[in-house]
Parts: structure tokens; C-alpha cells; sequence
């Protein structure tokens, strides 16, 4: 599925999920995953709207919908459910117009810390993993990753069920901020990702997307996989007591020529972006 898919060119992915939640109504500090239960219509709204404006791959609302994240939210049932209700919105919304690769986030716990084990952390990842399988998503993206040994355990879990598995590690850290938090390198990070057995190999937030273009070439020199690029709507500002981000779709979409040229060959938006991004992204990419 994934050389067919990249055969022919860039493929657009989805922008932001949690900023488009908000604008429909999603408090600070409310998790978002549980709306797939009790707010589906609002979900399935971010969906469509990302699929209307592009998206040949969108993604599913379960980025925390693990059990550990959720450990103070949902009990075992109910994070199976949560899971199962992110593909299953994400499915209708496609409606056979653009594949569902389900997220898979962080456990929000620090192995290197003590704060679990890795015992706790396989069992976590394939529980979340088979849901996610099991409700039809057509592959799984483990995103957001700041540390390689949770990802690649999150890798193992999504790589059991047979489905194509993306990787995506956040580059934040450093000097220059090409690092992950534990200090590793795209080019590490890419073969160490690749050795695991993930069949794309990426990056996401962390980084707005001027910055993504050299991650994305660092990542490309160390995989023959292709690569996935998601990165945010520039860097984040504090105004007034709110998060924002300056960079506009226009300006985000001319960047979309250098980072195919950098390897990219899936691309879309993290944080500060939304659907008008990805219909920037699509009309510089049919002007190619």
C-alpha cells in the first residue's frame, strides 16, 4: 500500500486536530479522545472538513487514548471503546474518499524516569494498538515520540497487527533544536525506526516547517522509507495569554516544493494548522 501511494507524488495528510476540537468547543484542559464517545458528531466534523479540503490520509482522535493517559479518565473498557469510536468517526467522514491511519501518541510517562516499565508500556501500546486494528484503520501512526525506546515499543505493538505502520519521532531539543528530547538525531532516529521494521519514518510538531525541511533531509539520508512531515504552523508565540502561530497557509504551502525535493513524501500540518492549510498545500501541489 505504501510505494502505491507514493508513486505518483506527494500525499497530503491531515493538519491539527486538538485547535480544530477547541473551536468547536472543547475546554482547556478537557481531554479530547473521550469526545469520540460523547461529542462523535463534533469529531467527525474535523474529519470531513479535513477530507473536504484534501486529505488523502486523515488521522483518528485517539492521540492519548491509551490507557495510561487516560488512567485517571477511562477505565480498560472504556479506552478500548474510545479507540474503537475514533476509527469508526474517522471512517464515516472519509467515506472511501482518503484512507484512516489511527494515532497513536506518547503514554505521557518517562521510562528513563522510572515512571513505568517496559512491561507496562508493550501491554499499553498493543491493547490501544488492536482496537485501533480491529475497528478498520488502514494503518497506524506512531506520532509525537520523544523518546526512541517508547517508540519503538510502540512500533513493535502497531507492527503485530499487520497493518503499515508510520514512526514519527518530535525534534524540539538542542542547540538547534534538531534533537529529541533524550538527544537523538533524525539520522538515529531514522535508522533506529527503520530497523524496527516502520514502513514510513517521520516527524511532527516540535518545529515549524522551515525548520522541517532539514529534518526532513536528515531523516531521508538515513532510510531508503519514505518519509512523513507534519510540522507546525511556525513557532509558537505567547500573546495576551494565547498560543498562537503567524504563519499563514499560503506561506505554509510554498514550502511544500522543498520539502518533496528534502524526501518528504507524505506532508501535512501539526500544531497552528487546519483545513485551509491543507487546501493551500493541495492547490500549490496540482499548480506543480
Amino acid at each position: 500500500m505504501i510505494q502505491e501511494l507514493v508513486a505518483a507524488g506527494a500525499v497530503l495528510t491531515d493538519g491539527a486536530w486538538g485547535t480544530e476540537l477547541q473551536a468547536r468547543g472543547l475546554a482547556a484542559g478537557e481531554i479530547g479522545d473521550i469526545w469520540n464517545l460523547t461529542h462523535p458528531d463534533r469529531v467527525e466534523a474535523v474529519a470531513r472538513a479535513y477530507v473536504d479540503a484534501g486529505s488523502r490520509i486523515i488521522l483518528t482522535n485517539t492521540f492519548r487514548a491509551n490507557r495510561i493517559a487516560l488512567a485517571r479518565h477511562a477505565d480498560g473498557e472504556r479506552v478500548a471503546n474510545i479507540n474503537r469510536a475514533g476509527v469508526e468517526i474517522s471512517r464515516r467522514a472519509a467515506a472511501g474518499r482518503a484512507l484512516v491511519f489511527a494515532s497513536i501518541g506518547p503514554s505521557g510517562k518517562l521510562l528513563a524516569a522510572g515512571e513505568l516499565d517496559v512491561q507496562s508500556l508493550e501491554a499499553t501500546f498493543a491493547e490501544q494498538a488492536r482496537a485501533l486494528a480491529g475497528a478498520g484503520a488502514d494503518g497506524l501512526v506512531v506520532e509525537t515520540m520523544a523518546d526512541i525506546s517508547e517508540a519503538k515499543i510502540a512500533v513493535a505493538a502497531a507492527l503485530a497487527t499487520g497493518l503499515p505502520v508510520v514512526a514519527c519521532m518530535i525534534f524540539d531539543s538542542g542547540k538547534d533544536r534538531d534533537r529529541t528530547m533524550m538527544g537523538v538525531s533524525p539520522e538515529q532516529a531514522a535508522a533506529d525506526l527503520t530497523a524496527a521494521g516502520a514502513h514510513v519514518i517521520g516527524a511532527n510538531c516540535g518545529i515549524g516547517i522551515e525548520a522541517a525541511v532539514t529534518i526532513c533531509k536528515a531523516l531521508a539520508s538515513a532510510t531508503e522509507r519514505p518519509v512523513w512531515i507534519k510540522p507546525n504552523a511556525g513557532l509558537p508565540e505567547l500573546v495576551d495569554g494565547q498560543i498562537i502561530y503567524r504563519m499563514d497557509p499560503e506561506n505554509f504551502a510554498g514550502f511544500l516544493p522543498a520539502l518533496y525535493g528534502a524526501g518528504a513524501r507524505f506532508i501535512g500540518g501539526c500544531c497552528g494548522t487546519n483545513p485551509q492549510f491543507v487546501r493551500a498545500l493541495r492547490d500549490r501541489l496540482a499548480s506543480q
